[in-house]
This record gives C-alpha cells, structure tokens and sequence, in this order.
C-alpha cells in the first residue's frame, strides 16, 4: 500500500514536471488508484470536488481569497461538505446509494488545484496519473 503513494508521487510529480499540470493535489491520485474498484466513491470525490470549486469561485467575487487561505478553505469546505453527508444526507432511507468519498481533505485537494488551473484539465490529468499509478502498481 505505501509503494502506491510512492508510484503515485513520483507519477504526478513527473506529469507536473513534463506538462505543466497539476493531477489534483500530491496524493489524490495515489488515492484514486486505491479506490479504482469503487467507482462510486471515485465519482462522489470528484462531485464533492466540483461543489467545493464553485462555493469557492462565489466566495471569491465577494471575497478576497487566494494562496493559503484559499487552500484551507477548500479544506474546510471538504471535511464539512462530508461530515454533512455522513449525519443527514446518508441515514436517509430514500438515498439507494452510497454517498462515500475517498477522505476528508481529498475533494478539497482536488478543488484547490482546479481554482487554479480550471477543472476539465485538473480532472484529465487527475485520471492519467491515477490510471499510470495504479498500472504501475499492478507490475510490483
């Protein structure tokens, strides 16, 4: 298990160094590939993600927001947006679904790096180094 975050460190750093674009914080992808057979956690992290990118671009135009501040707020918006799903939204009975994400802080890492590089490119090279990381993985 500690040989994926190595493999998925090295792997983003890598894709960072050569094109230019963060894969969604240093640990999120060694994190997805983890999680690659759950999908639905897999999806859940990257919709938690996106409501935390678009609370943080409204709280930018009324707010100043930006490098640390910026990153504890997605931080904090994370571990709230799923604290609030694990009390109310899960013990639902009408919810079918499981409504987990990969962590607390994951999502926010994730919308940290979409503030600033935009969301379609962080999601891509989130995936391509998840899918790198865990085939890597799968030869040791």
């Amino acid at each position: 298990m500690t040989e994926i975050f190595l493999i998925g460190l090295i792997a983003g750093f890598l894709f960072y160094e050569f094109a230019g674009i963060s894969p969604g914080g240093v640990v999120a992808p060694a994190y997805l590939a983890l999680n690659i057979y759950q999908p639905g956690k897999i999806g859940m992290t990257i919709l938690l993600s996106v409501i935390i990118f678009f609370i943080i671009k409204t709280l930018s135009k009324h707010l100043i927001i930006y490098g640390r501040r910026k990153l504890l707020l997605a931080l904090l918006l994370s571990f709230t947006l799923k604290l609030l799903i694990e009390i109310y939204l899960q013990p639902l009975n009408a919810i079918k679904f499981d409504l987990q994400s990969i962590g607390y802080i994951i999502p926010g890492l994730i919308a940290n790096e979409m503030t600033r590089q935009k969301v379609i490119p962080t999601l891509l090279s989130l995936g391509i180094v998840c899918l790198l990381t865990y085939q890597i993985a799968q030869f040791l």
